[in-house]
């Protein structure tokens, strides 16, 4: 987490300013009331609601607009419709092609949750995790917007989001807690030079590195039924631990895949 002092929350004109304050109240933030996010210089980071719902906003004169979890519109709306299906890296990583079953899907780290979207399109039940209670905040506003949409509505009604640490929880429970558990861990970025998006950009200051990764597949792997599935940058080493036995590579991306058993047909 970032210093108390570098993030609060605000809200603009046509903010729910009730909701922020509420907000702010629950995440233990200073309420800063409706401002301008460039206009603001005490803190770095603003969770601000407009009248498009949360985001998570950069201050100061040159910042780039909000980020947000958005299942309406923009590229989850686009990669509804048109996404590819079971042929996309991540449905063939969790294994729909092998299957005609419906599969129940723990998405461990579920930051804005786009992958979860993705796979609750093809059928899939999701249970979402996500332990940052900043992210937690943007993810459970963008479910609550996208459930007024008569076409997200239904996809996001296979979406169920869990506060709290999944590894915690992966733990505690009785196994198999889910067909599959994905987990998408925030990997640690060394290269200063290198061009990142700018949910990174926000989010590295807010999550830090997830050092904790090795334990949370280590638990994973104890807790799934038929596989765990690690989303890893393409050049990047796997999570410590038992190597995994397949990989699928993308432009950017790739998935380690851990099998357990087979998938049933």
């Amino acid at each position: 987490m970032p210093d108390p002092g570098s993030i609060a929350v605000a809200c603009g004109p046509l903010g729910d300013a009730r909701a922020a304050q509420s907000l702010a109240q629950q995440l233990d933030l200073p309420f800063l009331g409706k401002v301008e996010p460039r206009h603001v210089s005490s803190h770095a980071l603003l969770l601000f609601f407009d009248d498009l719902g949360l985001g998570l906003q950069l201050t100061g004169k040159k910042a780039p607009g909000p980020v947000r979890a958005e299942f309406a519109r923009g590229k989850a709306g686009y990669r509804r419709e048109h996404g590819g299906g079971t042929g996309q890296l991540v449905a063939r990583a969790v294994g729909l092609q092998k299957t005609r079953h419906s599969l129940h899907v723990l998405d461990a780290t579920a930051g804005l949750g786009q992958d979860a979207f993705v796979l609750a399109g093809l059928g899939c039940e999701m249970t979402l995790f996500e332990r940052s209670p900043i992210i937690h905040a943007l993810l459970a506003d963008g479910l609550q917007r996208g459930l007024l949409n008569e076409q997200a509505a239904p996809v996001l009604s296979r979406m169920t989001l869990q506060a709290g640490s999944s590894i915690d929880w992966l733990s505690q429970a009785d196994a198999p807690v889910a067909d599959v558990v994905y987990l998408d861990p925030m990997f640690p970025h060394r290269d200063k030079a290198a061009q990142v998006k700018k949910e990174m950009q926000l989010f590295r200051p807010v999550v830090g590195d997830d050092d904790d990764a090795p334990a949370l597949l280590t638990a994973a792997l104890a807790a799934a039924r038929y596989r765990v599935v690690v989303k890893r940058p393409r050049k990047a080493p796997a999570i410590e631990g038992p190597e995994p036995v397949t990989r699928l590579e993308g432009k950017s991306s790739r998935y380690d895949i851990y099998p357990i058993k087979a998938l049933p047909q």
